[in-house]
């Protein structure tokens, strides 16, 4: 029987390669996000690919009635892995400079939508003494840099939340992960950071950052251990990126 993992902010970077993955490993999958567009495309094309079944939610991790709604429609699913991974960066200003709508934004989208559906899928969890948390963090949630401010906040809410919910629930035989990656293409992260503009996101022309791809291995890696097996956090970066401050932009390795 086919495992279940419910992804969140499947339409496009990490969430969409890590559908990929894990439908190549014959995982049935609820994706999740705003583009219902996006996600039913996602849906045909991972179902006649791999014969897996495919369902769709789209809503909005920042409101808890959204999640709440969406989750009722597949709430006696048993739900193997739950992936947290919706969260964007917006901005990037000092901190007076700050605008109060990127911080909100940032605030509710990393951290709440994380918590709500936490909160809606662990109870099953729980019940059924088996389950697989895994949380998307960043370089940013173990360190800061310039003009971070919030977003760094935000992950390394994060971080801590992750620690935190192994705690809870460990003794229920659940696991939590959480990957934390530094710079990643193939995804709309620096597009969405500057509002679309896209002279200022790109920020990956003079060095090889990581891919969505890297990302979802590393996340499938985590999910497929043995049973007594928990990895508890991945930090991963390009190799000419040593942490969130220091990239050697030597130009692109062919």
């Amino acid at each position: 029987m086919n495992k279940t993992i419910l992804i969140t902010g499947a339409t496009s970077g990490i969430g969409k390669a890590s559908a990929i993955e894990f439908a190549k490993h014959n995982y049935n999958l609820i994706l999740t996000g705003r583009r219902q567009e996006r996600l039913e495309k996602l849906a045909k094309d991972l179902s006649t690919a791999y014969g897996i079944e495919v369902d769709c939610l789209s809503f909005d991790v920042r409101s808890f009635e959204e999640c709440e709604a969406a989750y009722e429609k597949i709430k006696d699913r048993p739900i193997d892995v739950l992936l947290n991974n919706a969260g964007k960066a917006k901005g990037y200003d000092p901190i007076h400079e700050g605008k109060i709508a990127h911080w909100d934004e940032m605030i509710d989208t990393n951290l709440k939508g994380l918590l709500y559906m936490t909160r809606l899928v662990s109870p099953s969890m729980v019940k059924a003494q088996f389950g697989h948390i895994i949380n998307i963090c960043s370089t940013a949630g173990k360190e800061e840099y310039p003009n971070g401010n919030v977003y760094c906040a935000t992950k390394h809410a994060v971080d801590s939340l992750t620690r935190a919910l192994r705690i809870d629930l460990h003794k229920y035989n659940i696991k939590v992960s959480q990957i934390a990656p530094g710079h990643v293409e193939e995804t709309e992260f620096a597009k969405v950071r500057f509002d679309g503009n896209e002279e200022k996101a790109k920020i990956y022309n003079d060095f090889n950052p990581l891919t969505s791809r890297d990302v979802a291995e590393a996340i499938y890696f985590a999910a497929s251990r043995p049973s007594h097996v928990v990895v508890q956090d991945i930090l991963m970066m390009g190799t000419q990126q040593a942490n969130s401050n220091m990239i050697h932009r030597s130009g692109r390795n062919k």
